[in-house]
This record gives C-alpha cells, sequence and structure tokens, in this order.
C-alpha cells in the first residue's frame, strides 16, 4: 500500500529540454473491464469472491484513521462494492464519494451508520473532479487496471487540496507468478511459444516514481502478499473471473486449448503444491 501527501507548491521548472512525446499505448480494454465487474456484480455468490478485497480494503481503511485528520470531501475511486467505503466512519469523513464504472457495484454499497456517502458512476480513467476540491482520495486493488497511471496521478493531484491525503493498493508485479509461470511453460512445451492470459502489473520502484513525478511528497510505500490455498489451478481462475480480475489486456489470448490448460494445471500442482492444494500469491503494493 502507499500513502502520499500532495506537496504544497508546484515543484521547481527544470531547465529547458528537448523532449519527445510518446504516445500512451493503450493495454487494457476498459469496456471489457467494465463487462467483468458488471457480471461478476450480478452474479447470485459475488460476495464469496470478496475475501481478497474486502481484506485488503479493510487495511487500508485502517491507513485513513492513522492519519489522525477529520477529511471534508473524499472519493473513492475504483469503489467497487464499497471495500473501503462500508469500513470509513463519519466521523473520520464527512462525506465520500463512491466512484466505478460498475453501476451494479455501486448499487450494492452500504456505507457505515453517520457516513454521508454517494456513488458516482465513472471510468477511474477519467478522474473528474475540480481543482483543489477533495482532503482525501482512496483506491483498493482498482489502479492496476488503469491505462495512464501517470495521468490518473496527476489528476488525483489537481484534486487534491494542499496537503491532501492520497492512499492507496494495487497488485504489483509479483502476482500471480505461480499462474503465469504454469501457463507460459504449459504453452513453451505444447505450442513452442507463448501467449499473455494474466495482464501486467506495476513494480513498486515504478510507483514511486510515478508518484514523485505527479508531485506528491512524504511518500511512503510497502508491499504485502497475501498467499491463498486452492484445490487446483482451475478453483484459482474461476475465482479470478468472480473476483472481476480475469485478463482485460487487448492482446489477451481469447482460448486456451484444453491440452495446454491440462499441462498447465499439471505443472503447477508439481511446482507449487501443498499438503492440500496449491497456492496463489497476490503482491499488494
Amino acid at each position: 500500500m502507499f500513502t502520499a501527501i500532495r506537496a504544497q507548491s508546484l515543484p521547481a521548472i527544470a531547465p529547458l529540454v528537448r523532449r519527445y512525446c510518446v504516445p500512451v499505448v493503450n493495454i487494457f480494454d476498459r469496456k471489457v473491464k467494465r463487462l467483468q465487474r458488471e457480471r461478476a456484480a450480478k452474479s447470485d455468490d459475488v460476495a464469496l469472491y470478496d475475501y481478497i478485497k474486502e481484506e485488503v480494503g479493510y487495511r487500508l481503511s485502517d491507513r485513513i484513521f492513522d492519519v489522525k485528520r477529520v477529511f471534508k470531501n473524499a472519493v473513492d475511486l475504483g469503489a467497487g462494492r464499497g471495500y473501503v467505503t462500508n469500513h470509513v466512519l463519519g466521523e473520520t469523513v464527512e462525506q465520500l464519494t463512491a466512484v466505478d464504472l460498475s453501476p451494479t457495484m455501486l448499487a450494492q454499497i452500504k456505507g457505515t451508520p453517520g457516513l454521508d456517502f454517494r456513488v458516482r458512476e465513472m471510468d477511474e480513467e477519467k478522474f473528474d473532479f475540480g481543482a483543489d476540491s477533495l482532503d482525501l482520495v482512496v483506491s483498493s486493488l482498482s489502479l492496476h487496471w488503469i491505462n495512464d497511471l501517470p495521468a490518473c496521478f496527476r489528476a488525483v493531484n489537481r484534486a487534491l487540496r494542499p496537503d491532501g491525503v492520497f492512499i492507496g493498493a494495487m497488485f504489483g508485479g509479483e502476482t500471480l507468478y505461480e499462474l503465469r509461470s504454469s501457463l507460459q511453460l504449459a504453452e513453451v512445451e505444447r505450442r513452442g511459444g507463448i501467449s499473455p492470459h494474466l495482464s501486467p502489473f506495476t513494480q513498486i520502484r515504478d510507483v514511486g516514481m510515478l508518484l514523485n513525478r505527479a508531485n506528491f511528497n512524504m511518500l511512503t510505500i510497502d508491499t504485502d502478499e497475501i498467499v491463498v490455498g486452492f484445490p487446483s489451478m482451475f478453483e484459482l481462475m474461476w475465482d479470478l473471473k468472480g473476483m472481476a480480475e480475469s485478463n482485460a489486456a487487448f492482446n489477451r489470448a481469447l482460448h486456451i486449448s484444453r491440452e495446454t490448460m491440462m499441462a498447465a494445471a499439471a505443472i503447477y500442482k508439481d511446482m507449487y503444491s501443498k499438503e492440500d492444494g496449491v497456492t496463489a500469491t497476490f503482491q499488494v503494493i
């Protein structure tokens, strides 16, 4: 998780250097991600798959209490089903706006007694709040699906008042390394090449650099690993679908052969098995 404070003033102007603009390449299909979240939210057993997001959301809400301030206006960016909002108290945040691109997920947010909260359907990539209008922005396990993360951080910084707080958590580069390596080995063995079956994740060093460039200071960044056990690789993939965390990259492979899947499951079991099944690692930055 990370905690960042908006700097009081803009950074000093650097010497003029010729720079060439590199266009942003969209990696993730946001329409597909919206459909995944909508489908997950409409499932009768959606709550069964909230265990990681609930845990991280609870830990992130604890960071809010650690700041020892009362925040007048706050935003939960990529709120989902309220994994942070449902733990925020009215004594800490006077007014909170939960933002997500899935209207069905937003409709399922309950909040806490005494919390003045509202919901707003919005793509997190199009974060649109007035300059100097917020005291706090929180985001739990949503930022890793943003195509232009630097622009998102700049938009958050612009919306925060000086000394405003940005607290976030996102999946890091070591997330699901067991599944990634098993699928890659199976494809090399069966097809002689690999396809991107898992979306890429951000490294911790990049998060700190991007926050600094977006005019945040007093950074606190740490990583945590949540290791979850499953009977087999197939239950893990089913849970990822229920979490709305399936691959949404534009270049994703739309089909994996049965032969490759069975080979990947066997490799997964051979390399990452425990007494009662296999394990999967979720790295949280």
